[in-house]
């Protein structure tokens, strides 16, 4: 299985939008986690390309981000 094929096989109800998303548009992100790999994508265009990461590396990134928001 490849990683476009694994994206594929998540399923609708596994994705959670950001609680930052508003429904005015604008920036909009959807993630769905499994054991291994987080699925980020656009939720405003749900066809388009989806960005698959390791939970160590997505764990990073959030720590990173929140540290730069305060």
């Amino acid at each position: 299985m490849n990683i476009e094929e694994a994206v594929r096989a998540v399923p609708e109800s596994a994705w959670h939008k950001s609680s930052y998303s508003s429904c005015a548009g604008g920036e909009c992100v959807e993630v769905a986690t499994d054991a291994t790999a987080v699925h980020i994508r656009d939720s405003k265009d749900i066809t388009q390309s989806t960005l698959t990461t390791s939970p160590a590396a997505w764990a990073a990134f959030i720590g990173f981000a929140i540290t730069q928001a305060s």
